[in-house]
Order: structure tokens, then C-alpha cells, then sequence
């Protein structure tokens, strides 16, 4: 009687058959090809753009995302492991209660007003400048200020050495507030030097000059950066330190690295400011744990940065109320009112296409009021020259500013001044009819505190009596067309 068998059998009779040297060598040869087949499942390649920081499957002369060429670099990236079985990390209820973090006040009021209040502890800060905007004068400045409360700064230089750093410091006065200093590019070094004792702040200058030896790839490249981020990142989650990143920028003022890099800090800052001025400002982009779009003004003085308490009497200061052109701007950056000069001149253009040219506003904002105010309003801008600039070197990117543009044109196109003493907000749409915004109380409790006495503004923003700042005179616009009649009525300058 024959048994059953499996299909297995044979060939299993067959290896015990077969020569034990044989079968070793078999089996060995099955092992090492699995053992490469697993590496090479781990490793695999892919083509990082060193621009913009896109991943591409196989390498092109081209980049599609940002256009550049010649700028895909091949780079090993490891496969992602699994997490193993069974409960990891717990689990937690939204109705649990909340503490609100602390904060580390640095006591530099502009500073503290765009990081929302003061560091939290275990948050990452991204700041970016361009080169020479005085990007490490300010954080020489904020970490004298920390170490002065008593607290326990570490300032980590990738890009000067310390002999460069302690002339900065002395310089700014700064040389017996106990700032800690190092030159060092390393993470991994970094890291290990600062585990056991963990510093308040830890400022690294700059993010592109650091690398770590768990990538392979040249120090600020894409991989890099963001390879180096995720360690520091990682460093300040764990301690409870707060780390600040010093970035560079493009040629379009974008902060340079992989912008994943923006998404993994806490917040993001930008510091710049015209290079003919002296002023600078450090403006909020992202903030997880305060406002954004928050703004702090301060000076270059001989003496390092010193604050603003009043940027809109700054941006004023050479107002002059007889000239037409010129109106008044009631902004808000952030939290803050702020009241801004807008310029405008037109002119007969010589040339078949006219020109249009813009500083500090949107381009394609002031194509969009030319048109309103040429098919709503009647006015012939379309045969003329136009240019607006807003005063100053701010730059403005609120809709609120329509009709100050506007008002500094209709001025401009017919030559009168615009009432004295009189500040302008209110966005206009495409029908040619003014909107209200927000914050119309906080505008114009700002600009009665610089002496205005009279707003222009949208009919259906007018406030209550009640909130109104004393002494304070409100005109309503509905559409352009009750704009140009109340500019037209104005005086005109000049024979």
C-alpha cells in the first residue's frame, strides 16, 4: 500500500540524497542572496534638487518644480522602518486639562511682541536675512539680554570664528553678559557636548553650515539641511531647550534649503530692511505659539539694534500734507497699527505701452485699481505713466490699502492734495465699491494719536459715536466714484 505524500517530498528527498557538501553550498548561496536582496530593499537612490529641495525618481537636466537646471544631485535614502508590536506611546483626551507653556522673556519689547510673548521652552525659531542685514547682531543682542536675566545661553558659530564673535560682542558691550561660545559645524558634536547640561537658548549660525555623518552628502545641501534640522529639532523636543536656526536666503528672498524645513519648526522670522536705511524689521511669517504676520522695527545705531516704540511717526517722518500724490495709509501688521506714506505720480507717457511701476505693493493690486478707477470712475490713466511707492521701504500686502492707492492717484492724475490731516482704509472691489475691514477702531485710535483728525473710509464701516476717538471726523465712501468727487472738490496746487 502506498502512503500519501506531500508535493515537498521529493525535493527533500532529493537534498538528503545529495552530497553534504552540496547542500552547504546551496543553502549558503540562498543566504547571501537574500541577505543583498534585503540591503538593497533598504537602500535606495533617489535625485534631490539642490534649489528648491524636490525629489525626482531618475535624474533630468531640469528641475519641474522651481525650473532650475543642472541642479539634481543623486542621494541615498534609506527605506522606512516599521515599528514594532504592541503599545508604543499612550494615548491622551482633548477634554484633559491645558497648562499654558512658559515663556522666556528676553526683555527686548519689539522682539518679545513677534515671538508672541517670549520663548517657549523646546520650541525651534527659524530666522532668515540676508547677508549683512544684521541677523547676528540681533541675536548677540537677545542672547545678552537672556544671559543678563541668568540664564544659561549657548551661541554656536558655523560661519565666523570666535575671535570674530567676541569682537562683535565688545562691540556691542556685551562681553561680560556669560554668553557661551563655540565654533562647530558637526551635530552629532553639538548634541553630545550639550545633553547633560541644557541651555535656556541654543542659537545655531546657520543651519547651512552644519552636517551630520548620518547623511552622505556634502554640508549645505538639501539632504543636509534637513538632516541637520531634524537632529536639532530633535535635540530641543527632548531637553526642553529653545533653539534658534539662522538661515539663508535666495535671490527672491526665500528662506535657502528644503521649505519641508519651515514646516517643522515652530516658528519662522524674516529680518530685513532697505540697504540705504537704517532700519530693520523683523516680520513673523509662522508662529505656532503666538500671532502671525507680527512685525518688530528697530534701528542700526553705532551701538548694535535699538527698538522702535513708534514705527508709524518713523514711516511719517517726512510727510508732507500740501503735496498731492501722497496719502495716508491706517494699516495693520500683525496685532500693531501701523500708518504708512503711499506715493503716487502720473504722466503722459511718451511710449506706446505706458509704464507701470510699483514699490512695496502688489503689482498686479495696482493694475486691478487702474482699471477700476478707468471704467467706474472715468479716469484716462490708460495714455499715462504710473508709479506708487510706499514710504519708507515697507512693504504692504493688505487689501485695506486700496483706497489710500487710489486716493494717491485720483490726487496725482488731477493735481490737488488731499485733505489735510486725513488717513485713508478700505479695500475696492471689482464693481468699483469700497469694503469695509477689520480693526477700523484700533486704525483710527492710531492715527488720532499722531494728530490726524479725519478718516476716509468704507459707508459701511463707519463706528458708533461712542467708539470713536474724540476730535476724529469720518467721511464714508460707497464707491470710486464718491472718492474722485471728493479729491476733485479739493483744492488745486500750483497756477
Amino acid at each position: 500500500m502506498k502512503s500519501a505524500t506531500s508535493p515537498d517530498e521529493p525535493a527533500k528527498r532529493a537534498t538528503i540524497r545529495g552530497p553534504a557538501g552540496k547542500r552547504e553550498e546551496v543553502e549558503a548561496g540562498k543566504e547571501a542572496k537574500e541577505t543583498k536582496e534585503k540591503r538593497m530593499a533598504k537602500i535606495r537612490t533617489s535625485f534631490v534638487c539642490q534649489t528648491c529641495g524636490a525629489v525626482a525618481p531618475r535624474w533630468q537636466g531640469r528641475c519641474d518644480a522651481c525650473g532650475s537646471w543642472n541642479s539634481l544631485v543623486e542621494e541615498t535614502i534609506g527605506a522606512p522602518t516599521h515599528g514594532g508590536k504592541g503599545r508604543i506611546f499612550a494615548l491622551s483626551d482633548l477634554a484633559a486639562p491645558t497648562v499654558a507653556p512658559p515663556r522666556i522673556t528676553t526683555g527686548i519689547g519689539e522682539f518679545d511682541r513677534v515671538t508672541g510673548g517670549g520663548f517657549v521652552p523646546g520650541s525651534v525659531l527659524l530666522l532668515g536675512g540676508e547677508p549683512g542685514i544684521g541677523k547676528s547682531t540681533l541675536l548677540i543682542q537677545v542672547c545678552g539680554a537672556l544671559a543678563r536675566r541668568r540664564q544659561r545661553i549657548v551661541y554656536i558659530s558655523g560661519e565666523e570664528a570666535i575671535d570674530q564673535v567676541r569682537l562683535r560682542a565688545e562691540r556691542l558691550g556685551l562681553t561680560e553678559a556669560g554668553i557661551e561660545f563655540a565654533a562647530e559645524t558637526k551635530v552629532e558634536d553639538i548634541v553630545a557636548t550639550l545633553r547633560d547640561d541644557v541651555p535656556a537658548l541654543l542659537v545655531i549660525d546657520s543651519i547651512q553650515t552644519m552636517w551630520t555623518q548620518t547623511v552622505e552628502a556634502a554640508p549645505g545641501t538639501v539632504t543636509q539641511v534637513r538632516g541637520a534640522a531634524q537632529a536639532l529639532i530633535r535635540y530641543a523636543k527632548t531637553t526642553g531647550a529653545s533653539v534658534i536656526l539662522v538661515g539663508h536666503v535666495t535671490k527672491d528672498g526665500q528662506i535657502a534649503g528644503p521649505r519641508v524645513v519651515e514646516h517643522m519648526v515652530d516658528a519662522v522670522t524674516s529680518f530685513d530692511g532697505e540697504g540705504g536705511r537704517d532700519f530693520r524689521i523683523l516680520r513673523a511669517l509662522k508662529n505656532r505659539f503666538g500671532p502671525g504676520n507680527e512685525i518688530g522695527v528697530f534701528e542700526m545705531t553705532g551701538r548694535g539694534l535699538a527698538e522702535v516704540g513708534n514705527p508709524s511717526a518713523l514711516f511719517l517722518s517726512g510727510h508732507a500734507e500740501s503735496t498731492p500724490g501722497i496719502a495716508v495709509f491706517a494699516g495693520i501688521e500683525g496685532t500693531r497699527p501701523l500708518l504708512t506714506e503711499i506715493e503716487a505720480l502720473t504722466a503722459p507717457s511718451p511710449l506706446g505701452m505706458p509704464r507701470r511701476a510699483v514699490v512695496g505693493w502688489d503689482q498686479n493690486r495696482l493694475a486691478m485699481v487702474i482699471a477700476v478707477l478707468e471704467a467706474r470712475a472715468g479716469l484716462r490713466l490708460g495714455q499715462h505713466d504710473v508709479f506708487l511707492n510706499i514710504a519708507g521701504g515697507l512693504r504692504i500686502n493688505e487689501p485695506a490699502a486700496d483706497l489710500a492707492a487710489a486716493a494717491a492717484l485720483v490726487s496725482s492724475f488731477t493735481g490737488r492734495s488731499l485733505p489735510a490731516h486725513s488717513v485713508f482704509f478700505g479695500e475696492i472691489g471689482l464693481s468699483g465699491a469700497i469694503r469695509p475691514v477689520p480693526h477700523s477702531a484700533t486704525r483710527l485710535k492710531e492715527a488720532a494719536k499722531l494728530g490726524f483728525t479725519r478718516a476716509i473710509v468704507p459707508s459701511a464701516s463707519q463706528e458708533p459715536r461712542e467708539a470713536r476717538p474724540e476730535n476724529m471726523t469720518l467721511k464714508a465712501c460707497s464707491d470710486v466714484a464718491d472718492l474722485v468727487a471728493l479729491i476733485a472738490g479739493g483744492r488745486r496746487e500750483g497756477p
